[in-house]
């Protein structure tokens, strides 16, 4: 395993991370098999914004014994209410959030404290002023988090972050479809004057938030690096055709002041795909033939990655993963009868939705989740 310094927090990081929200969906004995198993490879990264107690609690006993062999990035923001997550800066919620975070992890500190998911103005305003970022910069003062982050996936939002004295590193969602992204609709119309050559067609403002990170020794950890999975699929890959792991991982890693790409894991078998980039050639980590036939376009809205940044549902359905049971039967002829089960176990389900869309504004990526919870009810229902 090859490691990063991480901006100015002077950590060193596995480039290989582990972003721990997969692990809500397994057992105190499969969160400690595959912990074990990625710390056994080098990986010493570890991302927990999940605020439900029970992940929080398997993870901490995963961990057991080997804390110091460990970077756990805590989000400060992220609270479990009425069984289901929540993203608040009311710290009627926060602190207690933030304390069940440690007891649960059975640590008293965290090395990397996430300014928890912040993608618009107006919430940025909210968080950076007041009570919030007054308990974040206290939390740092009394050593309970060694440093401070931000987590977004708007590059605009990143810049501002970089580009205060106190932000020493980001979390950001990188991934060669999402850096395509353009500034308008209308992008093929002024590509040739707005985009230069040496960009390759990255969006600018992300090239620029990239050169700033590197200028200023803000650290970036990678999310999202597999845009959700699709990438592996060339009839769901904005440039189809498919990517590997591997080159994906590459693509991250290349990427000025990026130190770590944090992947979600459910299987030791997993890890090793991810952690086989340590040891892949060149030609298995080229990426370029394949975004050399990128459209300028590149990665549509309205496509879920399963984030979970949708929650909380009033009628309680776990949005992101319908989504991905839905994405995953849609590209069947047929429903197979495994996945139809794993759907029918969900506590609760598409046909439940009550089409308040009050999760739609939460979605980092604009999915119509309404819609999309009624075409699963519908498939699902068919024999």
């Amino acid at each position: 395993m090859r490691y990063r310094r991480l901006g100015r927090t002077g950590l060193m990081v596995s480039e290989i991370g582990f972003g721990g929200e997969w692990l809500e969906r397994h057992s105190e004995r499969e969160c400690r098999e595959v912990l074990a198993h990625a710390q056994g490879l080098g990986i010493n990264i570890l991302d927990v914004w999940m605020s439900n107690p029970e992940v929080r609690k398997n993870i901490g006993l995963g961990i057991a014994g080997s804390r110091e062999k460990w970077y756990i990035q805590g989000h400060v923001g992220a609270t479990w209410q009425g069984g289901q997550y929540v993203r608040t800066r009311d710290m009627d919620r926060v602190a207690p959030a933030f304390e069940d975070l440690l007891r649960l992890l059975r640590t008293d500190y965290i090395d990397l404290g996430m300014i928890h998911f912040i993608d618009d103005d107006g919430d940025w305003e909210r968080a950076m002023s007041g009570p919030y970022i007054e308990y974040v910069r206290r939390l740092k003062a009394e050593g309970v988090i060694r440093h401070i982050g931000l987590s977004t996936h708007n590059p605009l939002i990143a810049m501002r972050a970089a580009q205060t004295d106190f932000i020493e590193m980001i979390l950001f969602s990188v991934n060669p479809a999402f850096d395509l992204l353009p500034p308008t609709d209308n992008i093929e119309d002024y590509f040739a004057e707005e985009y230069s050559g040496a960009l390759k067609g990255i969006d600018p403002v992300r090239a620029a938030l990239y050169s700033l990170c590197e200028q200023k020794d803000v650290g970036i950890n990678v999310m999202k690096g597999f845009a959700g999975g699709r990438l592996f699929d060339a009839r769901r890959s904005p440039f189809g055709v498919a990517l590997t792991p591997v080159q994906c991982l590459h693509y991250c890693l290349t990427r000025p002041a990026v130190a770590s790409v944090l992947v979600g894991y459910d299987t030791a078998a997993q890890v090793d795909e991810a952690v086989a980039y340590e040891t892949a050639t060149d030609e298995e980590k080229n990426y370029a033939a394949v975004l050399a036939g990128a459209p300028l376009h590149a990665f549509p809205g309205g496509q879920c990655t399963y984030c979970g940044h949708c929650r909380p549902c009033p009628a309680h359905i776990d949005i992101a993963m319908v989504n991905k049971y839905f994405d995953l039967a849609a590209m069947q002829p047929r429903v197979p009868a495994t996945l139809r089960e794993h759907y029918r176990a969900l506590p609760h389900r598409a046909d439940e939705c009550i089409a308040c869309r009050q999760c739609e504004p939460r979605c980092p990526f604009s999915v119509p989740i309404s819609d999309r919870m009624k075409q699963a009810a519908k498939l699902f229902s068919e024999g």
